[in-house]
């Protein structure tokens, strides 16, 4: 009785394949009379069946697929969908030469239809089907290749263009028990006048063949029935199949139809209704109502109109979208790559800015297509760096093997696109790669296509829009101010600037690749962004060093005491203003065999034509503030790790800098940050300060005059005065400031600068006064002056018969 339901099938199979893929057609629920099906326990094949015992170790190989080869069961739908894709490329091939192939059914198809009532799901394809030897053959030994044996047959006749072929048709379709207690195979071959059922039971021993008894139902080609589990009836469901297809076989290329059910409730007339009004038009001449009959029929109540359930099926085309990558580039245009982009970018927001479409060929072909995004995806904007995927699709043939291949490194995780091979060597299940080596070769050629594809954009020209000229009445062109226009590069790079830094502290063998794509603004660049390449081409002669310097923000880098003497002579500085640019620096050290060097550095050099002079000014200089320099040190203790003449400074008396080794002023304060994040001690984040002195300024100078000498006398009583000690504290804490260090000691500052404003302003004491006690006061009535004119609103104030009130 079981073959009814499949006659049914077939049936409605035939009434759809008529009409167009989204026409559907109704049937209604009432007069459905479903057959019973027995259970994979009830199951009994029919008389005429042949037994077939399954290879010898099919029961452990069995075990192997259903239990440990695939780790998700979802990778049915795509095993039995690329099969059917195997079996349409056949007959396709086939038909070159024997037209007559496709004479029972010229359309190339994969329709997909699931029975939630039954819980049964089937796999349709119009392919090459298969005879009764076929069937014993392919399904009766596993991991045994129909694909493989076809490509034998055809290599030999010199028909090698069948490459696109997926293999591996045996272990494929044993992927079916993963989700079904039995599996019923139903296929016509042209070669064969019949058509014969496969059948097994999942953990049977053995396998049924018989005649269909619905007949040649099928033309040609294959259909595979699985009676699901008890775990796996959600299969049965048209929107979980449609996800499952569009995300594993989105861009196979024979088409593939689902058919979706859906159940609607409609009104239908009823009986005696529709035999009154029948009465009621023939009678209707010779009838008249009154009012009173009239008001009574409008007091009744409505009766309620009869409905019943109506099942409908709609064929839907789930995998329209194109396989693009797999044409010659010359044939695609723009807005082709465009909307493909969208078909990509799932979870990302925007256009894209570039793409690159190449095959890779060498030990390892590989047809791909990657795109770079306008807009930077959410999960790095808000900092979610855990949830960052990847957005490289790995695909076999078009058949999606894996989407999360970590194919691109974590700092170029936002390029999306495709990625088709050949030549991957699969295991059993493609589900897992048998040699890891052949990701990394193919991540490695990615990566640098990836590079290469944003430094063509880097370099791409500046676009030129048609300029439109404003003429007067006399017809003089009148000349605009024209706004300057930003390089699309640097839109794009504002965004991703810090995930290609980050790309530099972890891809060393690609790092001199991404140091070209970075852009900064420099002290002379005047807002604009600039490559490390036209800094090095900009520098002067005698200049042998980049020079940068690190701040929170563009306008503290500018405002820094640090740039004084390079402005002097204009040398160009970079400015570091992400938090990672100093991490990034202390990985590169050069570029273009230029070193990096901090200019808040003590010892950072900076080109003089006159080395000599300045040699011997820096030991004179030294020589006259050595008591100073001593005693200066003696004072601040560990708070300073040396006090030094500085060569650098222009206005300011002094600044503190970091030593050549140690973190600048800006990394202190990011490391202490995180070191308070995490409860930690921030010991260790603490630069090690240096305190540069102005030998040129009065200020410093003053203070030699009120330090003590180097070499005391024996029995002198050289005391420093309280004022002198308070302005060498004030010196620190400006060199702090100036350096971009915290203050250490508020407090202290604090009682200083209070100090120096009771001394300026002449105040004998800081005692605070007494509280005032005003006295007792009556309340005031509200100030009425400018209220003129604001006594109320009168109806004499209005003028009544001016009014139109019609």
């Amino acid at each position: 009785m079981r073959f009814h339901r499949l006659a049914f099938a077939a049936a409605v199979f035939a009434v759809g394949s008529l009409t167009s893929q989204n026409v559907g057609f109704a049937l209604a629920a009432d007069d459905a009379s479903p057959t019973e099906v027995p259970s994979a326990d009830e199951y009994v094949p029919p008389e005429n069946a042949e037994n077939f015992e399954f290879q010898a170790e099919v029961n452990r190989m069995m075990d192997i697929v259903v239990n440990s080869l695939y780790q998700n069961k979802d990778v049915f739908l795509r095993e039995l969908i690329s099969n059917a894709s195997d079996a349409l490329d056949k007959i396709r091939f086939l038909s070159l030469t024997k037209p007559d192939l496709l004479k029972e059914k010229e359309d190339l198809e994969i329709r997909i239809e699931y029975d939630a009532e039954v819980n049964s799901l089937t796999v349709r394809d119009s392919g090459v089907g298969m005879t009764h030897d076929d069937l014993v053959q392919n399904l009766g030994t596993v991991a045994r290749s129909g694909t493989t044996k076809f490509l034998e047959a055809l290599q030999e006749q010199d028909k090698n263009d069948v490459s696109g072929l997926i293999g591996k048709f045996g272990v494929g379709f044993y992927s079916s028990f993963l989700v079904a207690d039995r599996v019923t195979v139903a296929s016509k071959n042209a070669a064969d006048d019949k058509q014969y059922i496969w059948e097994s039971r999942n953990g049977e021993d053995k396998f049924h063949i018989y005649p269909d008894p619905r007949g040649n139902s099928l033309g040609r080609g294959t259909e595979i029935t699985l009676h699901l589990k008890e775990d796996a009836v959600d299969y049965a469901d048209g929107d979980r199949l449609r996800n499952l297809v569009t995300h594993y076989s989105e861009f196979v290329t024979h088409p593939i139809h689902l058919r979706i059910t859906s159940t609607t409730e409609v009104e239908i007339e009823d009986d005696e209704e529709k035999s009154k009004d029948e009465d009621g038009e023939e009678k209707k001449d010779d009838i008249e109502v009154g009012d009173e009959e009239d008001s009574a029929e409008d007091g009744e109540e409505e009766k309620p109109k009869k409905t019943e359930m109506v099942t409908t099926y709609n064929w839907e085309e789930i995998n329209s979208n194109p396989a693009i990558w797999t044409r010659e580039k010359e044939e695609i245009t723009d807005e082709e790559y465009r909307d493909f982009w969208h078909v990509v970018a799932k979870g990302v927001s925007g256009s894209c800015a570039r793409w690159n479409h190449f095959n890779a060929e060498g030990n390892i072909n590989f047809k791909s297509l990657l795109y770079v995004p306008e807009e930077i995806p959410d999960n790095y904007r808000f900092g979610q760096i855990d949830k960052i995927v990847g957005g490289l699709k790995l695909y076999v043939r078009k058949v999606l093997i894996s989407d999360e291949f970590d194919l691109m490194p974590k700092y170029l995780s936002f390029i999306r696109g495709v990625v088709d091979s050949d030549d991957l060597p699969l295991n059993v299940n493609r589900e897992t790669l048998q040699e890891s080596k052949i990701v990394k070769v193919i991540k490695k050629k990615l990566v640098r296509k990836a590079l290469d594809m944003i430094r063509a954009f880097s370099k791409e020209e500046m676009p030129t829009d048609e300029e439109e000229v404003e003429v007067d009445e006399e017809g003089n062109v009148i000349e605009v101010e024209k706004e300057d226009k930003v390089h699309p590069y640097i839109d794009w790079y504002k965004n991703f600037n810090a995930n290609l830094k980050m790309g530099i502290i972890e891809d060393e063998p690609n790092r001199g690749r991404i140091m070209k794509l970075l852009r900064f603004q420099t002290s002379k660049s005047n807002g604009s962004w600039i490559s490390l390449e036209e800094y090095v081409s900009n520098m002067t002669p005698l200049q042998q060093e980049i020079y940068t310097i690190a701040g929170a923000g563009l306008e503290e880098v500018q405002e820094s005491p640090f740039l004084e003497r390079f402005n002097e002579k204009e040398i160009e500085v970079v400015y570091l203003t992400d938090p990672v640019d100093e991490y990034m620096i202390q990985q590169i050290r050069d570029f273009d065999g230029k070193k990096f060097s901090a200019i808040s550095s003590e010892n950072v050099k900076i080109p003089d034509e006159d080395e000599d002079l300045v040699k011997r000014r820096e030991n004179a200089y030294k020589k006259k503030f050595k008591p100073l320099t001593k005693w200066l040190k003696k004072l601040y203790g560990p708070a300073v790790m040396r006090i030094a003449i500085s060569k650098r400074l222009g206005k300011q008396p002094a600044i503190l800098s970091s030593s050549e080794y140690g973190n600048s002023a800006n990394m202190e304060r990011i490391m202490r940050a995180q070191a308070y994040q995490t409860g930690q001690s921030n010991m260790m984040s603490r630069a090690m300060k240096v305190m540069e002195i102005n030998p040129r300024h009065p200020i410093v100078t003053k203070l030699l005059d009120g330090c003590p000498p180097e070499e005391e006398e024996e029995g002198s009583d050289f005391v420093v005065s309280t004022e002198t000690e308070d302005a060498a504290w004030l010196l620190l804490d400006m060199g702090a400031l100036n350096g971009g260090f915290e203050i250490n000691d508020v407090k202290a500052h604090n009682d200083r600068l209070t100090k120096f404003l009771q001394s300026s302003l002449s105040i004998e004491s800081l005692a605070l006064e007494d509280e005032i006690d005003p006295p007792e006061e009556e309340e005031d009535a509200p100030d009425m002056d400018g209220m003129e004119g604001m006594e109320g609103l009168n109806m004499e104030d209005f003028n009544m018969e001016d009014l139109d009130l019609d």
